[in-house]
């Protein structure tokens, strides 16, 4: 795009704004997280709602690498108007835990590729990128399970998780968490597997928050459940 376009001064003036939300005590919080950006989610909401859709301005955004920008991308873009690759190539561009997460449940879940790319970063040697597979999968476990081999993918935790790197552990957990919740007839099992690998089982749990450790997790949803 030509330089001097409305795009690149809407560009401009956007990344104006957010460095004027700069908050240092945001920033701390946010870099213990990984996330090396300052500004408080909520006002970057608020920024997104008065922008509104423009997947033009989102694109720009994005191309800045610059995390709070690539946060308002997400909120800013039209999912459905990524191709396959443009997604898997912005996968790999996200560096900060949040614009991975964003990425994943606000565009990919919501794109048309979304499980072409499930099947495909599941398998990527990457564990980032297979991270985002398993999100996609844990998806379909709790919402479109028809298709898939849920006790094939009870193996593939067994087998794999309680080595797996931090945020692909998080992920397979996830995923273990929901078949043990969604699917009665095999919630034995993937409790068992919970607690024959301990996977998050001393992770801190602030009061009145439910622990990610997946025979609690499990336990406590399924109670929700019976109540609700």
């Amino acid at each position: 795009m030509a330089a001097g376009s409305p795009v690149d001064a809407t560009v401009a003036e956007v990344m104006a704004e957010l460095a004027e939300l700069e908050d240092p005590r945001a920033r701390a919080v946010n870099e213990k997280h990984g996330d090396d950006h300052g500004v408080n989610l909520g006002k970057l909401r608020a920024v997104a709602k008065r922008l509104r859709t423009q997947q033009e301005l989102a694109v720009r955004l994005w191309e800045t690498d610059d995390t709070a920008a690539m946060l308002l991308a997400l909120l800013i873009c039209r999912p459905k108007a990524f191709g396959r690759d443009a997604l898997d190539r912005m996968l790999r561009e996200a560096r900060a835990p949040k614009v991975h997460d964003w990425l994943v449940n606000y565009v990919v879940k919501k794109n048309p590729h979304a499980e072409e790319l499930r099947v495909a970063w599941s398998a990527d040697p990457d564990p980032v990128v297979a991270s985002a597979g398993w999100a996609l999968t844990t998806e379909r476990v709790g919402k479109k399970p028809e298709g898939l081999d849920l006790p094939g993918l009870l193996d593939v935790i067994e087998a794999g998780m309680k080595d797996a790197p931090d945020r692909l552990q998080w992920a397979m957990n996830h995923c273990l968490a929901r078949i043990g919740i969604d699917h009665p007839g095999l919630r034995a099992r993937a409790v068992g597997i919970g607690e024959r690998l301990g996977v998050l089982k001393d992770y801190p749990t602030s009061p009145g928050c439910t622990s990610p450790y997946a025979p609690d997790w499990i336990a406590e949803m399924v109670r929700r459940q019976d109540a609700g």
